[in-house]
Formats: structure tokens, sequence, C-alpha cells
């Protein structure tokens, strides 16, 4: 049995390769092919340890891998056979030249197109689903329609909104679907054969169509206000700090205006992943490219208190361990960004053990699912850090204990066994605000959390 359409997605990523699973779990009519230069991820994806962890997603690849769903290195056949094609590349903060530490890299992304080009037999949809400046698609349409074949590409913005932890939910269930073409007949063609493979299980009324360059500047500006909303709530936490409010208090007050609402305003030692910083620094020098210096500096506002945050965390560490962690064993409590993920892009852990180190603490670092991960973005200190998957083992000798990402499993520990195990005086930090904090102070730790009245015996 033909299929109805032959999709392929380049790049298999966090992005790539869940939106693609999706689509051929929900559309078995449609083949999809991922392809990657990378041999062993690909060789991960058609393995039973896929090379993300994301809840649900082994299940939806199970069901469709082999069926419509296939992973492949044959870059060059998947863009002859298909017929619209979704680019799922990495584009990085830019480390040299103009814009370096703030404009996106798109190096990538257009050797992709050139790709695309190159092999390609005729007419495509070609789906941006890589975060891209605005106003990226109209260059990457000058480069794939510079051809004497008579070939006619159509870019079409359809920027993931997802978060890692609950990605396939949000794909299976998404709050909006954008996608924004040129409003040309063929432009607003294209994005209607894109809207036809969603519209198989996301109801019409959540698939918004818009042009092009609102579309990829939605993507950026749903990232910066998210994490401006994080950053507020940081702000007020050392506020809180001072005073003796309680900011989950302040949080939950303000969250109960329905003009606010009370998502993202859980205060925390910061946020991470690979979007929003990237984004927002894309933000301020797109701002900055056209001479808007108010708003740019604005948005880069929210990037600084999110690096103080961190950066006070470590201090607060520091000043009430005696001003001293040198040769102190200090238990990291999570290294991913955030639960349900193994990733650890800008995780805030990141600069906590950075900074640990460099003060020569002994720094263990425990995570259920992001060890490896660690391991690697931790290369640089050949001295100082270990790496231990039990929890109790990792705290054992240990002087104080931080939480750093809000996986479940650290609710439910036996935290007494884990006080009867450390050098007192015992020092607990909660960089999430998940523990019961006046039952760790009774049991003898000194408790110290975000945005709160430190509890402590003397």
């Amino acid at each position: 049995m033909g299929f109805e359409k032959n999709i392929l997605c380049i790049g298999a990523g966090y992005v790539g390769g869940p939106t693609m699973a999706m689509i051929a779990y929900k559309c078995p009519q449609y083949k999809v092919l991922v392809v990657d230069i990378d041999k062993d991820k690909i060789k991960a994806w058609n393995s039973a340890s896929l090379p993300i962890f994301e809840p649900g997603l082994d299940e939806i690849v199970t069901k469709s891998r082999g069926r419509n769903l296939f992973f492949s290195t044959e870059i060059e056949k998947g863009i002859e056979e298909s017929e619209i094609i979704f680019v799922s590349v990495n584009t990085p903060t830019k480390t040299f030249g103009q814009g370096a530490g703030r404009a996106a890299d798109l190096q990538y992304w257009e050797k992709t197109a050139r790709e695309i080009l190159a092999h390609s037999k005729d007419s495509k949809v070609v789906v941006e689903k890589s975060t891209l400046p605005v106003r990226t698609a109209s260059a990457m349409e000058r480069i794939l329609n510079e051809n004497s074949a008579g070939m006619h590409f159509e870019v079409v913005s359809n920027p993931e909104f997802l978060a890692e932890g609950t990605a396939i939910r949000d794909l299976e269930n998404p709050d909006r679907v954008l996608i924004g073409s040129r409003e040309t007949p063929e432009g607003i063609k294209a994005r209607k054969a894109v809207a036809e493979i969603y519209l198989n299980w996301v109801p019409k009324k959540k698939i918004i169509e818009s042009n092009v360059w609102s579309s990829e500047l939605s993507k950026l500006t749903a990232n910066a206000f998210l994490a401006q909303r994080i950053s507020s709530i940081n702000s007020i936490s050392a506020l809180c700090e001072k005073t003796e409010a309680d900011v989950d208090e302040v949080a939950n007050a303000i969250g109960m205006d329905s003009r606010i609402g009370p998502k993202f305003l859980k205060s925390s030692v910061g946020f991470g992943g690979s979007c929003f910083k990237k984004d927002i620094l894309n933000l301020v020098y797109i701002c900055e490219s056209y001479g808007l210096d108010k708003a740019a500096r604005y948005w880069e506002s929210v990037v600084e208190i999110n690096d103080w945050q961190q950066n006070r965390f470590v201090q607060n560490m520091l000043s009430n361990m005696f001003n001293t962690v040198a040769g102190k064993r200090i238990a990291i409590f999570g290294f991913a960004f955030k639960a349900d993920t193994g990733d650890t892009r800008e995780s805030p852990a990141i600069y906590v053990a950075q900074g640990l180190l460099e003060e020569h603490a002994e720094v263990v670092i425990t995570d259920p699912k992001a060890l490896e991960n660690a391991k690697k973005d931790l290369k640089p200190f050949k001295q100082g850090v270990t790496f231990q998957a039990d929890p109790y083992k990792a705290a054992k000798g240990a002087h104080a204990v931080a939480v750093l990402t809000e996986w479940d499993v650290y609710r439910t520990l036996d935290y007494k066994r884990i006080f009867n195990s450390m050098v007192q005086p015992a020092f607990l930090f909660d960089g999430r605000n998940i523990l019961d904090h006046k039952k760790l102070f009774d049991m003898g730790f000194n408790v110290f959390a975000i945005g709160k009245a430190p509890l402590k015996h003397f």
C-alpha cells in the first residue's frame, strides 16, 4: 500500500524526533522519515534505548517505527523522495564574529537549505521547525529558488512550543499550532498542506494561520514572555528573603488575579534549557539591529536576573556555611534543567556546580536521568567532582545538600536517614522549593529555601 504523503524531517534531536514520531503515530497514511548526519543518534532511534528521555515517547515510537516511521542517515534519498520537508537542525547562539553571544548561528540551516536544493528533483514545501530569527524564511527562499530547474520552494514557519518533560502531551493536545507563510496563493496553499497534517488530530480552532514573519517572531516572543515571568518572581524572591515574606504565598496571591494567572510563577534557582536564554538573546540582537535599544535592554535584563539568581544561590550557600566550602562535600540533587528530562543544556545546576568547584568544594552530582550529560558539562573540572546515581550515597558524609531539579523522587526520600549520614551541622538548600522545610528543620537541618526566611539552629 502506498502512502498519501512522504514527509521528511532533517534533524533527529529533541524537536524533530518527538514531533515526527507523533505525526507518524497519528497519521498512519503518511510515510515519515527522520534523517540526521549523526550515525550514533540514528542507531539509537532504531534501538530500544532512544537517544532522549521523554515520558511517553518510547510508546509512540515503538508503535510506529517500521510501519510508517523510519530513521536513517540517507539524507539525499530522503530529500529526493519527499514532498514536505521539516527542518529541525541546531541553531545555537553565535560564538564568533558579528552578533557573537546573541545572534543565532544559521550556518547549519543554510547548509541544509543548499542540500535540499542540490538533491531535489521537483518543487517542495520546506517547513521551519527550528527556532529562527524573524525574516529568515525570506533568505531561505532566495537560496532555494535560485535554481535553473524550474523548481519552486515555499518556506513555511511552523514553530514548536514544546516543553521538555511534557513534549508528548504537548504534541498530542497542543494549546495551538502556528503555521505562517507568505500571503500569496502559493504561500497559502503551502501552509494549508502543513495544516492538513495536523488536522488529523488537532481541532481546527487550535490551528492558527498567519504571515511568516508573525509566526517566526511569535516563537521568540513566547519564550521571552515565559522567561520574563520566572525572572520577575525570582527578583521578588530576593526581596522576600530580606523582609521575611514568603515567595510562594506572594505568588499564590498574585496568581489568583485572573489578569495574571498562576503559571510560571514558581520561584527557583533559575530557568534553563536550550531555548529561553538563546531565544531572548536572539530577540535582543534583533532589537539592536533595528536600533530598538530600549527594547533590547529590557529583554536583556530578563537573562541578567536569571544569571544573578544563580550566582545569588551560590553566594547564599557560601555565606551560610561559615564563608567557606573548601574541602566540604556538597551533594547536588538534580542536574537536568527540569524534571522528566535528561537535558542539561543551560541548567542552573551547571553554574551552581561550577561556582562551588571554583571555591574548592567536593561536589557530588546525583540525577535519575542526566548523569551522562552532567559528566560532559563538568568535564573541564578534572578534580573535585564525582557522580553518584544513588542520592543516599551522594549525601553520605556531605556538609550540605542542594536540590536543583524538581524530580518527584527527591520529595519522598528518607531525609532523616540522610541527615544522620551527614556531617553536622547539616545544611539543606532547596533551589526548587519542593520540600517540607519545617519538617526538615525539626529533623535538625539548617534549611535555606528560595524566597523564604531561613530556618537555622544557630
